[in-house]
């Protein structure tokens, strides 16, 4: 499982964005694996296509290109709280490294903060 960061699925998404090429070539490398993002990673690929009217476009997208929504599981608030102290990264790069830990993924995100936070708690990156 790849659990991916906003920042790549923008990126797949808007052509125009500067890591449009590496987000291609990222799926394209590994077409065979699984890709899931929390429900907050998805809710902020989002908000760009809904300021812009596009949001059932990019849902659409989203579904074509594989993408599941994971969940969490119990104590997911808490764990949550804990990752944010313990990382000093923002909820929603929480929300990724959560996600990978929940489902044994790999973190693939084009920030360089998130993936070192997520090497140093002993998950596999993509960046």
């Amino acid at each position: 499982m790849i659990v991916l960061d906003a920042s790549v699925l923008i990126a797949h998404l808007d052509d125009r964005d500067s890591h449009h090429l590496r987000a291609r070539k990222l799926r394209e490398e590994s077409c065979n694996e699984p890709l899931g993002a929390s429900a907050i990673t998805l809710a902020e690929t989002l908000v760009a296509p809904a300021r812009a009217g596009r949001l059932e476009d990019a849902r659409a997208a989203l579904e074509q290109l594989g993408v599941s929504e994971l969940s969490f599981g119990k104590g997911a608030p808490e764990r949550l709280a804990q990752l944010r102290a313990g990382t000093a990264r923002k909820l929603p790069g929480c929300c990724v490294i959560l996600a990978a830990q929940e489902h044994a993924g790999t973190v693939a995100s084009f920030d360089a903060d998130l993936t070192r936070a997520a090497r140093q708690l002993g998950l596999e990156t993509i960046d």
